[in-house]
């Protein structure tokens, strides 16, 4: 992987977070470790991981009460979560599914699995992220192209009524205080035109500083496509 990917395993078991912690620490992950629900809910706030390994009972705070708080906080519910289990029962797979998780594995497991599971899932986040990126995108140019249109549109009327104002200097036979009438008119509407123009120009501005915020966050499709082939070759 390019970047460190941090996960967060969440187990009353002290001898499943050690194993945990030695074996995806030397594949590169950046490892924190919680023995209960509630410090592992502690540990979320501050570690922010990539994603969360946790064990479904657990004093404290079961691993079902954490997913609750997790996926309905809009803040982590995107954080991906792999329930660890000892129950092989179809309900509580189910449960767990209906939760929000994003992955189920039956105790005891087979650490190559779990891998290729975790894999999968942090393979699967990045794919999501990628599509949300270009979605963001599509709708921010459609968004611009909509008000650059509206703006052109404002704009052509202030230049139709610009040109009637200066074709009505034209006319002969106007009393000087006509005159000044109209010349007044002209700087209003000239300045109502430089006003549309500078809002046009503030909101390309905008666009184009949130446009580049996103690019930083995406990758392309053939550096993605070469990220999934390796990963698909390293599971085999």
């Amino acid at each position: 992987m390019n970047t460190r990917r941090k996960i967060l395993i969440i187990d009353d078991e002290v001898i499943n977070l050690e194993f945990f912690e030695v074996m995806l620490s030397k594949l590169g992950f950046v490892v924190e470790k919680a023995e209960d629900g509630e410090e592992g809910l502690a540990m979320v706030k501050k570690f922010f991981p990539d994603l969360i390994i946790l064990d479904n009972i657990m004093p404290k705070m079961s691993g079902w009460e954490l997913t609750r708080i997790l996926k309905s906080d809009p803040k982590y519910q995107e954080i991906p979560i792999i329930m660890l289990s000892a129950l092989d029962d179809v309900k509580d797979k189910v449960e767990g599914f209906e939760l929000g998780v994003e992955d189920y594995i039956t105790k005891p497991f087979n650490f190559s699995e779990v891998l290729a599971r975790i894999r999968a899932v942090l393979r699967n986040r990045e794919l999501f992220a990628q599509i949300v990126a270009r979605e963001s995108r599509l709708s921010l140019a459609e968004e611009l192209s909509s008000d650059m249109k509206n703006n052109v549109l404002e704009f052509v009327r202030s230049m139709d009524a610009l040109d009637e104002t200066v074709k009505k200097v034209h006319v002969q036979g106007l009393a000087h205080q006509e005159l000044l009438g109209l010349l007044d008119e002209l700087e209003q509407k000239s300045q109502m035109v430089r006003k549309t123009i500078a809002g046009l120009d503030a909101r390309i501005e905008r666009a184009m500083a949130e446009w580049e915020n996103l690019k930083k966050n995406e990758i392309g499709l053939n550096i993605l496509e070469k990220q999934i082939r390796r990963q698909l070759r390293e599971q085999g």
